[in-house]
């Protein structure tokens, strides 16, 4: 990482423009170590910098990995347009360092949502080709029958799709809710596949990315946490 000018390290973890961030450090409001720092230009080494901004404590992250349960009611959007976006669920200074959510949820379905500012790292995780599975649980309107399992397994004709979806593990877990394992991630999959195979989906949350499953990060619906990197190794497809 290296060593980087104090106004400059604010700027990067999204504090406000250079400027601002140099009034900041001016006006008193940034310490390291304790130790108050009113020189905005002292060059600090942020491998493993611990600073604090109007006495919260942040450490320097390079990137920010983020994983959010999801609560219903939010556009997975940097411009929301007809609901809150998810960012607003987040501190502000994570919309300046251009976070962004990696892939989408609707705005009703809850669960597992991944966000990051890391470029590379939302691409690879977008692509259709990596084929990390994501594990769904779906509420259904009519109850669960064995046909409607079969139908899911072995493919349903959606409309645009050249061919049929199919889905890589289905399995009942109560009279009206179902497990399902995708790895295409087309647009409104889940609740589009189970309309085509006679049922319609009242509600729907994801519960798992890879091997990453959201009932170990310990999250109620609407908190976040930082992933590490062992957590970001379940994300790699096996």
């Amino acid at each position: 990482m290296g060593k980087m000018t104090l106004d400059r390290i604010l700027q990067t973890q999204g504090f406000g423009t250079r400027k601002w961030c140099g009034e900041l450090v001016a006006d008193g409001e940034v310490c390291i170590s304790g130790q108050v720092i009113t020189d905005s230009r002292m060059p600090i080494e942020t491998a493993g910098l611990v600073f604090t901004v109007f006495g919260e404590p942040w450490l320097y992250r390079e990137h920010v990995y983020i994983a959010l349960n999801k609560p219903a009611g939010f556009e997975c959007s940097r411009k929301a347009s007809h609901h809150p976006g998810v960012l607003t669920i987040l501190p502000e200074q994570f919309a300046r360092r251009d976070v962004q959510p990696v892939g989408r949820l609707d705005h009703d379905t809850t669960g597992l949502l991944l966000m990051s500012d890391d470029g590379p790292f939302i691409h690879a995780q977008s692509s259709p080709r990596r084929h990390v599975p994501k594990v769904y649980q779906a509420t259904t309107h009519d109850p669960v029958t064995p046909e409607l399992l079969a139908g899911l397994l072995s493919g349903v004709k959606l409309h645009d799709e050249p061919a049929p979806l199919a889905a890589s593990t289905c399995r009942a877990v109560d009279a009206h809710l179902i497990e399902i394992v995708l790895e295409q991630g087309k647009y409104h999959q889940v609740k589009r596949m189970l309309a085509a195979a006679g049922n319609h989906c009242v509600a729907l949350r994801r519960t798992q990315i890879g091997g990453l499953r959201l009932d170990q990060l310990g999250l109620a619906e609407g908190e976040w946490c930082y992933l590490d990197d062992a957590q970001l190794a379940l994300l790699k497809p096996d």
